[in-house]
């Protein structure tokens, strides 16, 4: 009520009863208790959930409120042309982001492999993206927050061997690519981990977790987007789970990239 600036007069013509019921309510030596009516009408005066008000909750927001904060839907470019996805990594500057990619990682891409990739979707805006890829990793290095990577084997396996979402990609560009990461790993391990595990026992949609602030799940078009610890904690502990079961560790995975090159060729 002193928030709001109202009355105990004005509280009870919004809610529709005497004010000497709000008197009795707001005196701390009374048992009254109000009914459920009551109770709804002065929330909804006020602004709070009823819970808040009979003591039951420790969050004064009503549901709608609540909810709106904890989740979000956000529109999602196919690219790396997603400056909220960059405000995101921003924001999480000095934590573990761990990251489950829809294709290789854009951030570790040749620029040949994304004008490949992208310049049918994008024209003439690929150099934008090649641009926003290289400040992604620039910021990886600046930073130097922890960056985990779980893919599945499949994605891999495909690029390697140019089938799939990859067909039709040259032999330069894939051999520089595979070139390209396996120097990144080099740079940047362990600061930069990737793992790759199999989708057939373990699967995951697209998916990036910005430390303990926000948990973003990749639909296509969209990102659903969560802020709230509890929800933030069950991604992360899907996307830990994925580590754990990995067939491919972090160490392991630049082997695992130059063995099935050498097969492919």
């Amino acid at each position: 009520m002193q928030t709001r600036d109202v009355t105990q007069s004005g509280l009870a013509r919004q809610v529709g009863v005497d004010r000497s019921t709000i008197s009795q309510l707001l005196n701390a030596e009374t048992t009254r208790l109000p009914n459920a009516q009551v109770v709804a009408e002065c929330a909804a005066a006020l602004g709070v959930s009823g819970d808040w008000l009979l003591g039951l909750s420790d969050f004064s927001e009503q549901a709608a409120d609540l909810l709106a904060a904890s989740m979000e839907v956000s529109r999602a470019d196919r690219s790396p042309l997603d400056d909220q996805i960059f405000a995101w990594q921003q924001e999480a500057a000095g934590y573990k982001i761990r990251h489950v990619p829809a294709t290789l990682p854009d951030m570790l891409k040749t620029e040949a492999m994304l004008r490949w990739e992208y310049s049918p979707q994008l024209g003439r805006t690929t150099d934008q993206a090649v641009n926003a890829s290289r400040d992604r990793l620039r910021l990886l290095r600046e930073e130097m927050s922890d960056f985990e990577i779980a893919m599945p084997l499949f994605t891999v396996e495909s690029f390697v061997h140019s089938t799939g979402y990859y067909r039709g990609l040259p032999e330069d560009i894939r051999r520089a690519q595979i070139d390209h990461m396996m120097a990144l790993h080099d740079q940047l391990y362990p600061a930069l981990r990737v793992h790759l595990f199999d989708a057939r026992r373990l699967w995951s949609a697209g998916l990036t977790i910005f430390g303990p602030l926000i948990g973003v799940v990749y639909l296509g078009q969209q990102h659903l987007v969560f802020r709230d610890r509890a929800r933030v904690r069950d991604l992360t502990e899907h996307f830990d789970a994925l580590v754990r079961e990995a067939d491919v560790s972090a160490r392991d995975w630049p082997a695992h990239l130059q063995a099935l090159s050498a097969l492919a060729s």
